[in-house]
């Protein structure tokens, strides 16, 4: 367990635009910084962070909180992950007893996967350095491949023995139960047997963002290399299956490696397997990751984006490489990115074409031959267009398929301007009207919405509520409820920002909020517990505060404090320093703002009473209990219109 004092420096060292920083790229924006989100697909900005307040909100997926839960969020870390994380950045010391078998069995089991697997990395490592079998195969396999010690670090390569109980024994000695090496994919059970999943091959380490090892990719080697001939018959590549920690579809071999490469350079390089992404550093390109055993997925052209738009795909020069680059082409378009193409020679791949050619005539090959997708498109559709007729001909019911093929490509650009922009190379590069062009498009993108909207209709999907409601209004009648969880959640953000500040007569916001509304029990479950918090923390004499929340509430109430604590907007300083126009802040008006919270609120909580007695009153049946409901409903009127007439606001007579 790290403990308080450890927390609290890791906090205070904490700069949370540095944090963000290494993720997201910031842009200055008044005393703020915004950027895209790095949670969703987005085309405006609505990712925030405060400086002033250490914390950073996300509008578009309603994330938010302080550094600490920045990790979290974006890297899929635990609490105590993102602490160690930070604290190696900072620089902070964290000592920790050593771990016995019993404590490992203790660990949660998502911490436990971490630490198996890393345990295995290691174990594999070892294999293929120290091991007979690992080094005459193993290593003699990757120095073949032209893999250096440089590489064999960076990439964390292993062997594993061509054995059925190696590691399982190993891992079991070293305190990891059997059920938790089942859970990582480390061992197989079938029919009652166990045994190692990866045997006889070299080990492939494939990483999170932070550096830690999530799964494995093996490659078999070939009967020359020692291993029965009936071994050949095994698939060239087998992975790990999905885990708690691994989910393939979100995870891109190289980026953890690669990342700070991309940011350098503002692009990407995308290849197929392990091999093509080592072959491009052995070729001094490290600003490369790899989808590796699994078709390009909207999750990791999301994980590219965190690090930049820009993006240049490698393919292979065969038919199946050709109908891979046209489907990854229009994916990435999808997603918003900036899409280069480089085709190989017929035959090729990154590794086997970069070995053939050497380091610097490979780079200046993929500089040269680099297209942007619509050129590619073009000659690719265009020589099909051609196939079988003399020269200079083309099929033209072919190249009118080839046309519609490339502007619905563009319709997949979710910013307007570039569509626009591609639309002119195309009509420029393919001698047809622009006009044409931009008909076909508004057509397709029409077709597609109205296709959306038929599949929403159809699978009667409904868009979620709002998690805050602001305001609702139905049959042209505010919701009692709503106005009064309105006040609540201004209450919270006032007692957020402000508790410790003053409001006359020495005493303090969180003071005064709590003694006025002492018996007022709140009807947002969040903002209950929030209130709650603050209400113990007074009685215990123990300071409560945002961070509390951010460390210690429910996803609800985290949610909520970073909400609260962020305001997407701010006054310009032009108004008061331009233009002479004042705003007085907040803080200057304290007691005005929560006596009028204060007020509000109660004025809220009548209406809510007299709609709710009102409901009752409908089924009553006898004159007695109707006359006490009657005089119950008077009293509330009374104070209705007491209140009103304090906070100026006009109510009905009846």
């Amino acid at each position: 367990m790290i403990s308080r004092q450890t927390i609290d420096e890791i906090r205070n060292r904490i700069d949370i635009v540095d944090v963000v920083s290494d993720f997201v790229s910031l842009k200055r924006s008044g005393q703020n910084y915004k950027a895209l989100s790095p949670f969703t697909n987005e085309k405006t900005p609505s990712f925030y962070v405060v400086p002033s307040k250490g914390i950073f909100k996300d509008f578009s997926s309603g994330k938010g909180g302080d550094g600490i839960t920045f990790v979290m969020e974006h890297e899929g870390m635990s609490y105590v992950e993102a602490l160690k994380y930070l604290a190696k950045k900072y620089g902070v010391e964290i000592k920790e007893d050593a771990r016995t078998p019993e404590d490992v069995a203790a660990q949660s089991e998502r911490d436990s996967l971490y630490i198996v697997m890393n345990f295995a990395k290691d174990y594999y490592k070892n294999l293929l350095h120290k091991h007979e079998e690992g080094k005459s195969i193993g290593l003699s396999y990757f120095r073949e491949r032209g893999f250096n010690d440089n590489i064999l670090e960076k990439f964390e390569l292993g062997y594993s023995l061509n054995e059925w109980h190696h590691i399982e024994e190993a891992a079991k000695k070293a305190g990891f139960s059997e059920n938790i090496l089942e859970k990582a994919g480390l061992i197989i059970r079938k029919d009652d047997k166990i045994y190692d999943r990866f045997r006889g091959r070299v080990i492939f380490p494939v990483h999170n963002l932070s550096g830690k090892v999530v799964a494995f990719g093996a490659r078999i080697l070939t009967k020359e290399k020692g291993l029965p001939a009936g071994r050949q018959d095994q698939p060239k590549y087998i992975n790990s299956p999905e885990t708690e920690i691994y989910h393939k579809s979100q995870v891109l071999y190289g980026l953890y490696q690669a990342k700070n490469e991309i940011r350098k350079y503002d692009f990407c390089y995308l290849v197929e397997g392990y091999t093509d992404v080592i072959s491009l550093h052995l070729s001094g390109i490290e600003h490369v990751v790899a989808s590796s055993g699994t078709a390009l997925t909207e999750e990791q052209i999301r994980l590219m984006r965190r690090f930049t738009e820009n993006v240049t795909v490698l393919f292979d020069g065969d038919s199946a490489g050709i109908k891979a680059a046209l489907r990854g082409i229009d994916l990435v378009l999808k997603g918003g990115l900036n899409v280069r193409v480089v085709l190989l020679p017929d035959g090729e791949d990154p590794d086997s074409y970069s070995k053939k050619m050497g380091s610097t005539e490979f780079q200046q090959y993929l500089k040269s031959h680099t297209k942007d997708f619509i050129s590619f498109k073009i000659d690719l559709l265009s020589a099909d267009a051609s196939r079988d007729l003399p020269a200079g001909r083309q099929d033209p019911i072919k190249k009118a398929e080839a046309i519609r093929e490339i502007v619905t490509s563009i319709s997949l650009i979710p910013d307007p301007i570039k569509r626009s922009v591609y639309i002119k190379e195309t009509s420029d590069l393919l001698k047809i009207q622009e006009p044409v062009l931009l008909t076909e498009l508004n057509k397709i993108i029409i077709q597609e919405r109205k296709k959306r909207e038929q599949e929403r209709m159809r699978d009667d999907v409904h868009e979620p509520l709002p998690e805050f409601v602001e305001e609702v209004v139905q049959a042209g009648k505010t919701d009692p409820l709503a106005m009064v969880q309105m006040q609540e959640r201004e209450t919270i953000r006032l007692l957020l920002n402000y508790a410790e500040s003053g409001v006359g007569d020495d005493q303090k916001v969180i003071d005064f909020l709590l003694e006025e509304l002492e018996d007022v029990e709140f009807t947002n479950p969040v903002y209950r517990e929030i209130l709650d918090a603050f209400r113990k923390g007074v009685d215990t004499n123990t300071r409560i505060d945002n961070f509390y929340f951010l460390e210690n509430g429910s996803d609800g109430v985290k949610r909520a404090v970073a909400d609260l604590m962020t305001s997407r907007y701010e006054t310009s300083p032009h108004w008061s320093e331009k233009f002479h126009i004042y705003f007085p802040h907040e803080k200057e008006v304290m007691h005005d703002v929560t006596m009028t919270n204060v007020l509000r609120l109660k004025f809220r909580l009548i209406q809510k009473m007299m709609e709710e007695n009102l409901k009752e009153m409908k089924d009553v049946k006898d004159d007695a209990t109707l006359d006490k409901h009657m005089a119950v409903h008077a009293q509330l009127k009374g104070s209705e219109k007491e209140l009103a007439g304090i906070l100026g606001i006009v109510v009905s007579k009846g």
